[in-house]
């Protein structure tokens, strides 16, 4: 009885692990997945054909390799995709053109195929890359190009003089056209530039044209009457007439008569006073005269300024210099406050756009952007994306990197095939990045803990001190891996010549027989330069295939 029992779980135990693999096994029936090469090998720059081919149900998602998931090799495009069906069954192709510019042996890595999100993984395949030979007899060898000094691009410098050059003629177009350009004259500016004569005259013929006698405003026609009178007056005569009572102006009046000063016949004067005192109890008693005795005022004044005029002396030679110079000097001191005006409107443009670039950038970016910053420049000028020594280093940076001369001491040079160092030029601040490519002359796995030991003590033979040093792991954006020293020290500034803390970092890759090497040290708290590391470091990547 128990014998039956343990062979009725055994078989319970089978069914069970049968149900469980139902789905794989007939999954794995209903989708094949392939891959193949057209060959493996080639010359630089040549491409590969590589067709991945899969056999799945016509309601299966497929989803092929996307981007540069081939490397070392670079895909160029995929250059066709074909599909066949049959009954509920499909076949689906894909041909991807691959390529390396490196002479080397490399491995294409097993691609990833998603069905229904499920993954399948290719096969890998060897590739041999040769260089391409030269026969010398027919094709000379030259030596490689020296490098050429070029001309420092001002393009950007000109483009924001130019802008600048445009915002100051928009303004000074403003500020002349509402400040400084002679503006047409209203017609009240017109009657104030007359002489006093003229103006009287035309002011009383405004008065007859009036309608206050109509609509039996007499009080408004006699204070304008007076008005005229009086202003007149003290422009021409020269005498305040404004400010004084009836009986006051009739006086100076006289005693200008009496003294020689104005010709006027007594008549005149008396007729005048008249007038005056007529005005006064229309003013203050509320008297009421008649529309012809308001006229025949109007018309006895008009001769009053006539005759007041005609019985002025003519004026002396030193006078009409004298008010000529004085109407200078009044048009002079009208464009002087228009100068001062503009300016002061130009400068509190400038002042108010200085503030609100202030609160909307930033002082420090302000600042920068005025004077200038070194790495500004850098961060903000053109890139350069390039290849970097053997092993390769792809790397983009503010300024192409200079090959540097390098002597390896005679321990070294035993051991080391080539060196080959690249550093950015000349830099009015604290900022330096730097590549090494090394291969040895025998295979041996990289010691990344003594090459970096290496750059710390060259650190402190540049001056270095108080070093703090962490290491992580470090990915460039092809996925290779390597080792990130960084940390930060004491440095004198070159420029200040005072103590400056500087942040550093030391990127390693390798492999057998090589080491590849990017050096950056900056100014701690250099904004700029902490962005152009951040996109140099999203920039890099390292072939590791010798």
């Amino acid at each position: 009885m128990l014998e039956v029992q343990r062979k009725s779980s055994l078989l319970c135990g089978v069914v069970l692990l049968c149900l469980f693999l139902l789905p794989t096994l007939g999954f794995s029936q209903v989708s094949k997945v392939t891959a193949e090469i057209d060959t493996t090998g080639i010359k630089i720059g040549e491409q590969i054909k590589y067709t991945i081919t899969v056999e799945t149900d016509s309601l299966n998602v497929v989803h092929f390799p996307e981007g540069q998931t081939f490397s070392p090799l670079e895909s160029v495009e995929a250059i066709m995709q074909d599909t066949v069906k049959n009954n509920n069954r499909v076949i689906l192709q894909q041909i991807y053109a691959l390529t390396q510019f490196d002479s080397g042996s490399y491995t294409i890595p097993p691609q990833r195929i998603s069905i229904n999100e499920q993954p399948f993984f290719t096969d890998s395949f060897n590739i041999k890359v040769a260089d391409v030979v030269v026969d010398t007899t027919k094709q000379k060898m030259y030596d490689i190009k020296p490098l050429i000094e070029v001309d420092k691009s001002y393009a950007k410098i000109w483009m924001i003089v130019l802008w600048v050059l445009l915002a100051l003629l928009i303004i000074g177009g403003l500020v002349y056209w509402f400040f400084l350009r002679k503006k047409p004259l209203t017609e009240e500016e017109k009657e104030a530039l007359l002489p006093p004569y003229d103006r009287a005259l035309l002011e009383l013929k405004k008065l007859e044209n009036s309608r206050y006698l109509i609509q039996d405003e007499y009080k408004k026609y006699y204070s304008e009457l007076t008005d005229i009178v009086r202003s007149y007056l003290e422009e021409d005569v020269h005498v305040s007439a404004l400010e004084s009572t009836t009986a006051q102006l009739i006086s100076k009046l006289e005693m200008l008569k009496d003294a020689g000063q104005l010709d006027l016949d007594h008549e005149t004067i008396v007729q005048f006073q008249k007038i005056l005192q007529t005005a006064d109890l229309v003013k203050f008693a509320k008297s009421k005269p008649s529309t012809s005795v308001a006229e025949e005022d109007r018309k006895m004044v008009e001769q009053i300024v006539v005759k007041t005029h005609d019985a002025l002396p003519e004026p002396t030679e030193e006078e009409l210099m004298l008010t000529e110079e004085y109407q200078l000097e009044l048009a002079k001191k009208k464009q002087r406050k228009r100068i001062i005006l503009a300016a002061a409107i130009f400068a509190g443009l400038i002042v108010v756009g200085g503030a609100s670039s202030i609160v909307y950038f930033g002082f420090k970016e302000v600042k920068d952007t005025v004077f200038g910053h070194p790495t500004k420049d850098l961060l903000e000028g053109e890139w350069v994306a390039s290849s970097y020594g053997y092993p390769p280093i792809e790397i983009e940076t503010p300024q192409v990197l200079i090959r540097q001369e390098v002597e390896l001491p005679t321990e070294a040079a035993e051991v080391i095939k080539s060196h080959q160092t690249f550093m950015n030029g000349k830099v009015d601040g604290l900022f330096s990045v730097s590549t090494n490519s090394t291969t040895y002359k025998e295979a041996v796995d990289p010691n990344f803990e003594a090459v970096v030991e290496a750059n710390l003590a060259q650190f402190e033979s540049m001056g270095v001190r108080n070093m703090l040093t962490k290491t992580d792991e470090f990915n460039t954006k092809s996925g290779v891996a390597g080792l990130k020293t960084y940390g930060s020290g004491s440095f004198e500034h070159p420029l200040t010549k005072k103590s400056a803390k500087i942040e550093y970092m030391i990127l390693c890759f390798g492999g057998k027989g090589f080491v590849q090497q990017v050096i950056i040290y900056h100014e701690r708290g250099d904004a700029y330069a902490e962005q152009i590391v951040q996109r140099m470091l999203e920039s890099l990547d390292v072939k590791t295939q010798v």
